[in-house]
């Protein structure tokens, strides 16, 4: 049998923060219509969707941070945030699929996966890899992983608003809205700046 599995990632346009991938296999049962591009979902819904999801799905998860960002860049970092989350999530998998009644097969795991990225480039996986654009809006496993990946970056962002409240973290999760460029033009950037991101040209 093959496994697919989704990738995606939330947060390569913020000016500040990590970006944050995730990497999710779906069970048969799962309640696929509760699924969506995360985008196109409410708050309510996609935490909603996101607990199922931790609790039915096999799924991984990283952040890679801003100071890893600003050395390797936005794209080579959502790669590599993306990689770690497959090795997270294949980790589980022999325990997931016993507790699921799943019967893997004899061969090597990697062999009996297949992984779907959203967008056009895919990280450096030991198992079939394929990317695909606005695969985020086509594939229940890479809607899974979109979601996943935007909840935890969202609230490790709120987080970093208790830390720097003057940035309103909590309101734009980084993002260069037009408040967010004109704190940092009068007070400096905060300690999760990504410098690599000029917001001087905003």
């Amino acid at each position: 049998m093959t496994l697919i599995c989704g990738l995606d990632e939330a947060g390569r346009g913020p000016l500040a923060g990590p970006v944050s991938a995730a990497c999710v296999i779906l069970p048969e049962d799962f309640p696929f219509e509760i699924l969506n591009d995360s985008k196109k979902l409410s708050e309510k819904k996609r935490n909603h969707a996101f607990d199922i999801i931790k609790e039915k799905a096999c799924w991984g998860h990283s952040f890679v941070d801003e100071k890893t960002i600003d050395k390797i860049n936005i794209l080579q970092a959502s790669l590599l945030a993306m990689k770690n989350a497959w090795f997270m999530m294949k980790d589980k998998i022999p325990e997931w699929a016993e507790k699921n009644g799943i019967t893997l097969d004899e061969c090597p795991l990697d062999e009996q996966l297949s992984a779907i990225v959203d967008g056009n480039k895919c990280p450096d996986l030991s198992c079939a890899v394929r990317s695909e654009v606005k695969a985020d809006g086509k594939y229940p496993q890479v809607m899974a992983a979109s979601i996943l990946a935007k909840v935890e970056r969202d609230r490790l962002m709120c987080e970093y608003d208790k830390l720097y409240p003057e940035y309103g973290y909590a309101s734009h999760k980084g993002y260069p809205t037009k408040a967010h460029v004109e704190i940092c033009r009068k007070i400096g950037p905060s300690p999760i700046q990504r410098m690599c991101f000029d917001y001087n040209k905003r």
